[in-house]
């Protein structure tokens, strides 16, 4: 009974896309390495999406996947 409780807390996820340069400073990569790696499809915690008719990409890197590859989580704080 509750022992599922044990195995610790999972972080308080919202769907939150974590900016990649948040990524790369808790990678101690550089912003564009991971978004070459997102753009190759070899990182597997986001998204890099093409815009229609430019070489320009979207990145969409939600905070649950962002911590179950590399184990980073930061719940931002809601500016309202």
């Amino acid at each position: 009974m509750g022992e599922s409780q044990n195995y610790g807390k999972m972080p308080p996820f919202t769907g939150r896309n974590v900016p990649v340069t948040e990524i790369a400073r808790a990678m101690h990569k550089d912003a564009q390495y991971v978004r070459v790696g997102l753009q190759q499809g070899i990182f597997k915690f986001g998204y890099a999406v093409k815009r229609e008719g430019s070489n320009e990409y979207n990145y969409y890197c939600p905070d649950r996947k962002v911590w179950e590859e590399i184990g980073y989580f930061n719940s931002e704080s809601h500016v309202g």
